[in-house]
């Protein structure tokens, strides 16, 4: 895909009404709070010396770099979320909310831009589950209740 497919992907969830019921698809999933898409997903890694998987998180690097000036130059500059306490919490029994359970499972941090007018956050980032798994671009919004944002976008 494109760089403007992957903002049209984006727009359209950041105005999709979230469905009462959570389901996932080839591309990602949704739910009552959420929507997460895989935007680029790489090969995996089971025979690797470590060349490819250098080669492929360049790759999503540059993309993700390329989709994060094009967000910021729309809505400011993005903050970072460590995912780390939420994979803890998730850990030790806590209720976690989505799709920061599912994201924390497979991603370290996240790069987050509020949509105050619309009480949702977008954020994208690159995770993978395994290490001999594909490493794997998303595309998330949540509801700005998630990360404890107020109306007007901050914590």
């Amino acid at each position: 895909m494109t760089t403007e497919e992957y903002l049209s992907t984006i727009d359209a969830l950041a105005v999709r009404p979230f469905p009462e019921v959570t389901y996932a698809d080839a591309s990602g999933g949704d739910g009552p709070e959420h929507h997460v898409r895989e935007l680029q997903v790489s090969r995996d890694f089971w025979d690797d010396d470590g060349q490819a998987w250098g080669e492929a998180e360049a790759d999503l690097q540059a993309c993700l770099g390329d989709l994060a000036a094009r967000l910021t130059t729309r809505w400011g500059h993005a903050f970072v979320v460590d995912l780390g306490p939420y994979l803890s919490a998730g850990y030790e029994g806590e209720p976690v909310p989505e799709p920061l359970d599912y994201l924390s499972q497979q991603v370290v941090s996240m790069q987050v831009w509020p949509l105050p007018d619309r009480g949702r956050w977008l954020a994208l980032a690159i995770g993978q589950a395994d290490k001999e798994l594909p490493l794997i671009l998303f595309a998330a919004v949540g509801r700005a209740s998630a990360l404890d944002l107020n109306t007007s976008g901050q914590s």
